[in-house]
């Protein structure tokens, strides 16, 4: 068997074909690269090197061993780095979770400037029901989710505010308040309000049938326009503010650098 140094050596001298500079390349000083190659020789018991008081060459035998080594030694290098990218945060797969469509887009353009950055870091990205999130979070099951920003957790980490818009409420189209041209929260007191950890489409489905209505999103207007749903500006209620969430404990550069795309693609323009 060769030792690394040995590898390095050959490998160095053959695309160099000069000992000073391969030793310059290696932080070696130029006995210890001459008496390696010969030390390597002894082993193999054939020349891999040609020299000359003008040049070094290497032989057909030095040849024949780099065109096998060469590719193998740099699958071998990259399989280590690749293994020390996804022990840091830099490789493997990022799992994504959003919680509503309207949020999908701005997540896969936060993909594209990330793999820009972080190539060999997959992300997939899959949509997950409001009260999932945090389980999933915990659980592993996803590293980061795009979801409405409410109580803090000690666990979990909000970032910055990415999307802020107008809170609407959604009312069944032949509701008495339908034809208003806003409301605030004591028009419904007396109606029942929807919640739960069902998708946006799912709540959506339950006041149509009118079973209530359902606070949510401006967005709501453009992505799940409805004709038995018809949706009010809520004067008095405070905006509905969606970040990226992640596990605090998780400070992994592909964590960071997804927050960071994310910014960048919340941008305006």
């Amino acid at each position: 068997m060769l030792e690394r140094y040995e590898i390095e050596v050959f490998l160095t001298l053959v695309e160099e074909l000069h000992f000073g500079r391969t030793a310059e390349r290696l932080r070696l000083s130029t006995a210890r690269v001459s008496q390696t190659v010969a030390k390597l020789e002894r082993r193999l018991g054939v020349p891999l090197f040609d020299r000359s008081s003008r040049r070094v060459t290497a032989t057909p035998a030095g040849r024949e061993l780099y065109a096998e080594l060469r590719p193998a030694w740099d699958r071998i290098g990259a399989a280590v780095q690749h293994t020390i990218d996804t022990g840091r945060g830099r490789g493997g797969t990022l799992e994504v979770a959003f919680v509503d469509a309207a949020t999908s887009q701005l997540l896969s353009r936060a993909k594209e400037l990330f793999q820009e950055q972080l190539p060999d870091c997959a992300v997939r990205i899959r949509e997950a029901q409001p009260a999932q999130v945090l389980p999933w979070l915990r659980a592993g099951d996803i590293d980061i989710a795009l979801d409405t920003v409410t109580s803090a957790e000690p666990d979990i980490t909000a970032g910055p505010v990415l999307v802020s818009e107008a809170r609407i409420v959604a009312v069944p189209a032949n509701h008495p308040l339908a034809h208003r041209r806003s409301v605030t929260f004591a028009d419904l007191e007396h109606t029942t309000v929807l919640q739960g950890p069902a998708t946006a489409t799912e709540q959506l489905t339950l006041v149509g049938a009118g079973q209530g209505v359902l606070p949510i999103g401006a967005h709501a207007r453009r992505y799940h326009p409805r004709p038995d749903v018809a949706y009010l500006p809520l004067r008095d209620a405070p905006p509905v503010r969606w970040a990226l969430h992640w596990r605090t404990a998780d400070n992994s550069v592909r964590i960071r650098e997804f927050v960071r795309a994310a910014t960048v693609a919340a941008e305006p323009g």
